[in-house]
């Protein structure tokens, strides 16, 4: 996986995610967009990007690791 940095394009690995600790304090139910859509990084801090789709959604935060460049 190539480093991510502020305009990196993204989706969300379904594999990481699943059981993960973000995903059992969020709805159970993720959104197919997140596996489906890329998403621009717009920020990292620490271990978290923000996150932001081309649709009409909000910008949401994941763990680096649950990342994968496209």
């Amino acid at each position: 996986m190539a480093a991510l940095k502020k305009g990196s394009l993204v989706r969300v690995v379904r594999e990481q995610i699943e059981g993960s600790v973000e995903e059992t304090a969020s709805d159970a139910r993720l959104p197919s967009y997140i596996f489906e859509t890329d998403g621009e990084v717009l920020d990292i801090q620490g271990d978290y990007a923000w996150v932001k789709f081309a649709l009409p959604v909000p910008n949401i935060w994941f763990r680096v690791d649950h990342l994968a460049t496209v």
